[in-house]
């Protein structure tokens, strides 16, 4: 619970001695699980509006409310361009982020190739473990399947990334479809789906990455350590 109150309110006072701490947030950024009492002038940044609409346009109009998480990204994705080689993504689903950074690094001027990896079928259930079973993983990826969250259609996805033709929509299951795709020594962001994704994709994908990796992974949501 959030709430305004004065600074020498006793209900500030007692939530302090709970561990609860009471802030003003009008005005403050508050969403995706994330609240700071600095600055957010990111948000009203042109470029940055630009491409996060982007991602709205490749989600059909849904707005997941991840502003902090799409700057993160572009952040990455501008840091990579330091270095040489491709950019690729692991989860792509409908392609928000893909897609900004795209919009947002005017991609068609980059010389660089952007492999965008996803079963596009959503989560390859016979991957999860039986301590993922039991924690009930996957039964919250199965629900998620069946209310119609991972994007399917195959037209779709290939027309939201028509605009950029060295965006490379790679149809596959992770680690698997890694060793039939040709990449260039990568600068990579590595991105895990939303805690629905099991342990065995996020690590393999990783694993396999790695002696091609040039600086940088960007990864969210994940619930584990690399070993």
């Amino acid at each position: 619970m959030v709430a305004t109150v004065p600074v020498n309110n006793p209900i500030k006072t007692l939530a302090a001695r709970l561990g609860v701490g009471i802030f003003k947030i009008r005005g403050r950024y508050a969403q995706d699980g994330l609240f700071t009492v600095h600055s957010d002038l990111f948000r009203s940044d042109p470029a940055f509006r630009a491409a996060y609409e982007r991602g709205i346009q490749a989600s059909h109009g849904v707005d997941p409310a991840f502003e902090w998480r799409v700057h993160i990204a572009l952040w990455a994705a501008r840091t990579a361009l330091r270095v040489d080689g491709d950019f690729v993504e692991c989860g792509v689903n409908a392609g928000f982020i893909s897609s900004a950074i795209l919009e947002k690094l005017r991609w068609n001027t980059v010389g660089r190739r952007f492999y965008l990896i996803d079963t596009f079928a959503g989560p390859v259930l016979t991957q999860y473990s039986d301590r993922e079973v039991r924690s009930g993983r996957l039964t919250l990826a199965r629900q998620t399947l069946e209310a119609g969250a991972y994007v399917t259609d195959m037209d779709r996805i290939r027309a939201n990334f028509a605009p950029w033709p060295n965006a490379i929509v790679v149809q596959g299951a992770i680690p698997e479809i890694l060793a039939r795709t040709d990449f260039d020594p990568m600068r990579a962001l590595q991105r895990a789906a939303a805690g629905k994704l099991a342990k065995q994709p996020n690590l393999g994908g990783a694993a396999a990455l790695c002696d091609s990796l040039s600086d940088v992974i960007s990864t969210r949501n994940t619930r584990f350590s690399l070993p």
